[in-house]
C-alpha cells in the first residue's frame, strides 16, 4: 500500500506550513429550523434540482455533534480548520443577532483555540438568506450592503478568535452556476445575469475587506477562488483560442479585478445587457489589498471551438476520473499556480480546497479509499513542484473533513476523509484520514 507522504526536501515539511481540513455550514450543520431559510433550502425543495431529492435539513447534524467533530479534527493532527458561518444562523430576518446561532460559533471558536487549531473562517459559502433573494439576491446591489453589515456584526463578535477570514468562497460558482446556468441555487439562468451577479459578489468582497481591516486587522484576510485551468481539445488554433476565451471568462474574470482593479478585455465584447453595472469607485473597492489568496482546485477543463457558444466543454478522454466525472489531473494544479504567479503579483497562497469524490464502500467497518490517498499524494507533489518554482504557498486544506450534502448532487457523492453514516450519524475514519494523520505526525 502506497503511503501518503510529502516529498523529503519539500518546504511543506516546515512547521510554518499549515495543513488543515475544510467544511461549509450548509453542507454539514443541519438544524435548519433554528436559522433563517436560505436559497439552498428553497432550491432543495424545487422539483428535480437535487439529484437524490434530498436537502440540508439534517446533513451531518454538526450542530449536535460539533464537540465530537472538533475532537476528531484534533486527532488528525492538523493545524487548522476551515469552516463557514451561516449568515442566516447568526442574523434574523430583521438584521438582529440570533444569539443562539452566534453562540454556537463562539463556542466552536473557543474549543478550537483550546486545542491550538487555527480557525479559518469563510464568511459566505453560498447560503444567501432567502429574504435577500426575494429582493433580487446578488443581482440587487443592496445585497452588497447587507453583506457588509453582516460581516461587521460577525467580526465584532469573533474579535481575537479567528486566524484567517475569507470573504467569499468561489464567487464563480455563486454567479455562474447560480445566476447564469441555474444548476445551483437560486436556479436562475440567463447570460444577462452571470456577470452582474459576479460584480456584486466581488464588490461585496471589497467592502467586507474594509470592514475586516477595521474590525480584525490582526487576522489574515482574503478571498477563496476556484480555478479550473483551461486546455485546448486539439492543436487547432480555433480550439486554442476557445480555451483562452474560456480562461478569461471563468478564471481571470475573478482574479484580475482583485489584483489589478479591472476586468479582462473581454468585457468590451459583451453585449450591453450582459455587462455588469459598474459604478465609479467600484473597481478600487474590489482591488483591496489581500493578505492571501485561497485557491480551490479539483481538475482541469478542456474546450473546443463552438460556433454557437464560442467555446464548448469537452468530456474527459480518460478513465482516470473521480466519482464526479472530473479528470484526475494533478499537473494542472502546479501549472495553474505557476501560471498565476507569472501573470500576477500574487499574495501568499493557501490551497483552501483539494480533494476527490470516490466510490467509498465500507467493508467490515473500514473504508480503504486508496484512490483518494493516491489523489492526495499526486496533488501534494504538484503543490511541492509549484513551491519549488517560486510560488508562495503557505498551507493546504483537504476537502473535505467528512462526507456531507454535496449541493446539487445531494448525498450521492462522498468527498470526506471521514465516512458519515447518515442514518446513525456515526463518523468513521477512512484510510485517507488515517494516512493524512500519519503524514502530519511524521512531519
Amino acid at each position: 500500500m502506497k503511503q501518503l507522504t510529502i516529498p523529503d526536501n519539500s518546504m511543506m515539511n516546515d512547521w510554518q506550513f499549515i495543513f488543515g481540513v475544510a467544511t461549509s455550514a450548509f453542507q454539514i450543520e443541519g438544524q435548519s429550523s433554528t436559522r433563517q431559510s436560505t436559497i439552498w433550502d428553497t432550491f432543495c425543495h424545487t422539483s428535480g434540482a437535487i439529484v437524490d431529492g434530498s436537502n440540508g435539513d439534517v446533513a451531518c447534524d454538526h450542530l449536535t455533534h460539533w464537540r465530537d467533530d472538533v475532537s476528531l479534527i484534533d486527532s488528525l493532527g492538523v493545524g487548522a480548520y476551515r469552516f463557514s458561518v451561516s449568515w442566516g444562523r447568526v442574523l434574523n430576518h430583521d438584521g438582529s443577532v440570533n444569539s443562539k446561532g452566534m453562540q454556537f460559533y463562539l463556542d466552536l471558536l473557543t474549543e478550537l483555540e483550546k486545542r491550538d487549531i487555527k480557525a479559518f473562517v469563510t464568511l459566505y459559502h453560498w447560503d444567501l438568506p432567502q429574504v435577500l433573494e426575494n429582493n433580487g439576491g446578488w443581482l440587487n446591489r443592496e445585497t452588497v450592503y447587507a453583506f457588509e453589515q453582516y460581516v461587521d456584526v460577525v467580526t465584532k463578535a469573533f474579535k481575537g478568535k479567528v486566524y484567517s477570514y475569507a470573504t467569499l468562497n468561489e464567487p464563480w460558482c455563486s454567479a455562474y452556476l447560480g445566476y447564469e446556468i441555474g444548476i445551483h441555487a437560486p436556479g436562475i439562468s440567463g447570460k444577462q445575469y452571470g456577470k452582474k451577479a459576479a460584480h456584486h459578489l466581488l464588490l461585496a468582497h471589497g467592502l467586507a475587506m474594509q470592514v475586516l481591516q477595521k474590525n480584525s486587522p490582526e487576522s489574515q484576510n482574503g478571498i477563496v477562488l476556484n480555478f479550473s485551468p483551461c486546455f485546448a481539445a486539439s492543436t487547432n488554433q480555433a480550439d486554442i483560442d476557445a480555451a483562452k476565451l474560456a480562461d478569461q471568462h471563468f478564471n481571470h474574470w475573478y482574479i484580475k479585478p482583485l489584483l489589478e482593479g479591472k476586468y479582462p478585455d473581454i468585457i468590451d465584447t459583451l453585449s450591453p445587457d450582459h455587462q455588469p453595472d459598474i459604478k465609479v469607485g467600484d473597481m478600487d473597492i474590489i482591488a483591496a489589498n489581500l493578505d492571501f489568496l485561497g485557491v480551490n482546485y479539483y481538475s482541469r477543463s478542456v474546450y473546443r471551438s463552438c460556433e454557437q457558444e464560442e467555446f464548448k466543454l469537452v468530456a474527459p478522454a480518460t478513465f482516470s476520473v473521480t466519482q464526479m466525472g472530473w479528470e484526475i489531473y494533478p499537473q494542472g494544479l502546479s501549472k495553474l499556480l505557476i501560471d498565476l504567479n507569472r501573470h500576477y503579483t500574487l499574495p501568499p497562497v493557501y490551497i483552501t480546497e483539494n480533494g476527490a469524490a470516490m466510490n467509498d464502500e465500507p467493508m467490515q467497518g473500514q473504508i480503504i479509499d486508496l484512490d483518494r490517498v493516491a489523489y492526495f499524494n499526486t496533488h501534494l507533489a504538484a503543490v511541492d513542484t509549484a513551491m519549488k518554482q517560486g510560488v508562495d504557498v503557505r498551507g493546504y486544506f483537504a476537502w473535505s473533513l467528512m462526507d456531507n450534502f454535496e449541493w446539487a448532487e445531494g448525498y450521492e457523492k462522498r468527498f470526506g476523509i471521514v465516512y458519515v453514516d447518515y442514518q446513525t450519524q456515526q463518523r468513521t475514519l477512512k484510510e485517507s484520514a488515517k494516512q493524512y494523520r500519519n503524514m502530519l505526525l511524521n512531519r
